[in-house]
């Protein structure tokens, strides 16, 4: 890990230690975006919330394609069987990471920010004992909470947020799951910028950290 890229990264990877999220920029050239992002095992009601109303995008839950696999989880795109699967014609990556979207079954609507709360969290906790789950039996579909799928290699073979997220929670000891959202500028509806998603990580004392400093310490 290069002396210039360590503080962050290093910062990052000490707050998913303590359970708090931190917002990171993928990168120029491929989304352009900043994704709030949370240890799936810690995340609260009220993390729900903020992740709604200062993020804006969609809440999901990143897992590693190992655990995947113990669930039987497809992409979702594999899933479908209509014309408007997506065809492998994204203009930032090969694919999406979509799998299917679920609420765990102890849930009412699913779409509250306890609902939410719950599903994430047990998918987090199923996903600490992946051979002592049975996720039929535990979580249904469809559902409010989208969980999507990283690459075998995470960010040696991928440089998406959802590897980023399972990649900082590895190296944090936590859980092998992360939520991810999208962070979007109310004012203008589109992705929010790299200087103002810093700006309010320096409001709300959370680490900002590009998709280059993370990789250059974790790949």
């Amino acid at each position: 890990m290069a002396a210039s890229e360590s503080t962050a990264a290093a910062d990052a990877i000490a707050a998913f230690r303590d359970g708090k999220p931190v917002l990171v920029y993928d990168a120029d050239d491929r989304e352009g975006e900043v994704d709030l992002i949370y240890p799936a095992d810690a995340v609260t009601p009220g993390d729900v919330a903020r992740l709604r109303n200062d993020a804006g995008g969609l809440i999901c839950v990143a897992l590693s394609d190992d655990i995947a696999d113990a669930f039987g989880l497809p992409f979702l795109q594999e899933s479908l069987d209509h014309p408007a699967s997506e065809s492998g014609d994204l203009e930032y990556d090969d694919r999406a990471s979509f799998s299917l979207p679920v609420n765990h079954r102890d849930t009412y609507t699913g779409i509250t920010d306890e609902d939410r709360a719950l599903t994430i969290t047990e998918v987090a906790r199923a996903a600490e004992t992946p051979d002592a789950t049975d996720f039929a039996a535990e979580f249904r579909t469809p559902g409010h909470v989208f969980l999507l799928r990283a690459a075998p290699g995470l960010l040696a073979d991928r440089d998406g947020h959802t590897e980023y997220g399972v990649a900082l929670a590895r190296a944090a000891g936590r859980a092998p799951a992360a939520v991810v959202c999208e962070m979007l500028d109310d004012e203008t509806g589109a992705a929010l910028s790299p200087d103002d998603a810093a700006a309010y990580a320096d409001r709300h004392g959370l680490v900002y950290v590009t998709g280059t400093e993370l990789k250059a310490a974790l790949a």
